[in-house]
């Protein structure tokens, strides 16, 4: 997580049945530390085998860079020129999987990559591919590498004709489709990959799909938010509930430490201080820009900047996701997007779309965070592999050696597959074999879900009621999928309202968030359960009715309220560029 949303002084007034879990029982087969996509993808996999697992996480779910992505499930075209080719063909495999098994939030990309010169970086690009390393001064690739490029990605991609082959356009053609582009612009080039417009509401499928594999009733398949690891003593693993303040040890036979850039920060609590990782900040914007978000005519914008630094412009829903940056981090300090990127993220936009004015008032939403990339010299951030390897330590603890497997590396696109190999590790360590392979198993609300347009206006009309109007139940589909089928259920069967301050949650929707989604504060339904602070949909109002509401399932008294409206005061402000200000009478 980052520490930019740590709790303070924050106690709740009653404890939480899943911390409660892991006090009662402080011992399972498999203890996973960190709730990114990775920790919970293996949480899935290793519930799914049957073996004893808890999780815990010392933020929110999904909170460090598993949030922090760039919204895309992607092959990683410009791996090949790394030679990355392992890594290609698996990230290819997934996102085509990701596609079938979670086709509620994992959806088709069009992207578009304008091309400004046709030979630009051949010369260097042999050397590159060689020797993995930036010779030089980084240029933008010319159209001939980027032909070569998509022909490998289309050998990789086709999966039996399912996704379309690339297709280049001359600079007529070109301008004819999208005529804000740069008139500089040769070509361009047009291929398909996916994103994830969910990634939050998607770890959470996974984790959920975990906890039922257990069955109901069995605590064999245990996580809990908000609870850290503090150190090690001769009763086991110490972790502390960041909520409450209250400790206690653990034990285990297997830690899997998946941390992502704070790997070697919770070795060092464990004992045994690594240093395996060399992370880098990425930073985005998002903006409310209607000319800009219309110049891009439905296509991500995926280029290289003059600096040689891959960047996109990126339409999602009525907004346009802008990003990223690649800077050598910093852990001693928090992620935030600095004014230098923004300016940055101004001039790659006119770049693109020089007749496209943008200013800092059309930023609604900012992030960045913290790639969990392995430890490397390369001079140029950008050309640190994508790819993942497992290190394995052992740890003395409470006088027996434990396993720990540290996951160094790891990306979005690859969690399912990342997962089964470190599940695969560990059930050779206990020496348990694999019962259920994930490879076809739809995730959370995925299930079923209607595949075209008319599909979903069906399902939607079927839902329809005297209590919920199509556009309410269309926004619970596109937040659950078809889990929410159990959440209309639950809003149906007792006396609900719309709130005042948004149309799209109510009085029971959060409270069903509280009762079965691991509230910790405020900030997790405006960021991790809704996209209101992506959208920049965040009020006043909103801040307080919401805290309001959440306090009688969590057990908020009046100070825990002010409390929390003012933490996610903080944590907009400071950390996504947002400044929200309420007073509660």
């Amino acid at each position: 997580m980052s520490k930019h949303e740590s709790t303070g002084d924050q106690r709740p007034a009653t404890s939480r049945a899943t911390v409660e879990s892991l006090r009662e029982r402080p011992r399972a087969k498999v203890l996973i530390i960190g709730g990114g996509i990775n920790g919970v993808g293996t949480f899935r996999d290793l519930a799914l085998q049957g073996v004893d697992v808890a999780l815990v996480e010392r933020g929110d779910y999904c909170q460090g860079a598993s949030g922090a992505s760039s919204h895309m499930i992607h092959g990683g075209i410009r791996y090949l020129e790394n030679g990355e080719f392992r890594l290609v063909k698996e990230s290819v495999t997934e996102r085509n999987r990701l596609l079938r098994l979670a086709p509620h939030y994992v959806k088709p990309l069009k992207t578009t990559i304008p091309i400004f010169s046709t030979f630009s970086g051949v010369l260097a690009a042999p050397l590159r591919f060689l020797t993995h390393k930036q010779h030089g001064t980084p240029k933008e690739r010319g159209a001939l590498l980027i032909k070569i490029g998509l022909s490998l990605y289309d050998s990789f991609s086709r999966d039996g004709g399912t996704v379309p082959r690339h297709e280049f356009k001359g600079r007529s053609k070109a301008l004819a489709e999208l005529p804000h582009l740069n008139p500089g612009v040769k070509y361009t080039a047009t291929y398909f990959d996916a994103s994830v417009h969910n990634p939050e509401r998607l770890t959470l499928d996974v984790l959920q799909d975990g906890q039922k594999a257990a069955g109901s009733g069995n605590d064999t398949a245990r996580a809990a938010n908000y609870v850290s690891v503090t150190g090690i003593g001769d009763e086991g693993v110490q972790l502390r509930d960041e909520l409450t303040g209250e400790s206690f040890s653990f034990t285990a036979d297997v830690i899997v430490n998946t941390t992502g850039a704070w790997v070697d920060l919770t070795n060092e609590a464990l004992g045994s201080p690594s240093l395996f990782m060399g992370g880098t900040k990425g930073s985005h914007i998002v903006l409310d820009h209607p000319a800009l978000f219309d110049a891009c005519q439905g296509s991500e914008i995926f280029f290289e900047h003059t600096d040689g630094r891959i960047v996109l412009i990126y339409p999602m829903g009525d907004r346009v996701l802008v990003g990223t940056t690649d800077i050598r981090a910093d852990m001693d300090e928090d992620a935030v997007c600095t004014d230098e990127e923004i300016t940055y993220f101004f001039d790659l936009i006119k770049h693109v779309f020089p007749d496209i004015t943008i200013t800092r008032e059309s930023i609604v939403y900012s992030f960045a965070g913290v790639r969990p990339l392995p430890s490397d010299d390369a001079e140029h951030p950008g050309f640190v592999s994508r790819d993942y390897r497992i290190e394995r330590g052992d740890r003395q603890i409470a006088g027996t050696g434990v396993p720990v497997l540290s996951l160094v590396g790891g990306k979005w696109t690859t969690f399912r597959a990342l997962s089964e190999h470190m599940t695969n590790d560990v059930l050779a360590i206990l020496g348990h074999s694999r019962k259920v392979s994930t490879a076809k198993l739809p995730i959370g609300g995925g299930a079923e879900f209607p595949a075209t347009e008319p599909d979903v206006q069906a399902w939607i009309a079927r839902h329809v009621s005297d209590d919920l109007d199509a556009a309410r139940v269309e926004g619970l589909l596109t937040r659950y999928g078809t889990r929410a089928t159990d959440i209309i259920t639950y809003l149906t069967a007792g006396e609900d309202r719309v709130l005042s301050s948004t149309p799209e949650l109510s009085l029971r929707e959060i409270e069903f968030m509280a009762r079965h989604e691991q509230i910790g504060h405020v900030i997790d339904v405006l960021i991790r359960r809704t996209s209101l602070a992506f959208r920049g949909l965040v009020t006043a109002e909103l801040l307080i009715e919401l805290a309001q509401t959440l306090a009688g399932p969590l057990g908020w008294d009046t100070a825990r309220v002010t409390q929390e409206v003012t933490h996610a005061q903080d944590v907009l402000q400071r950390f996504h560029g947002i400044p929200v200000q309420s007073q509660i009478s």
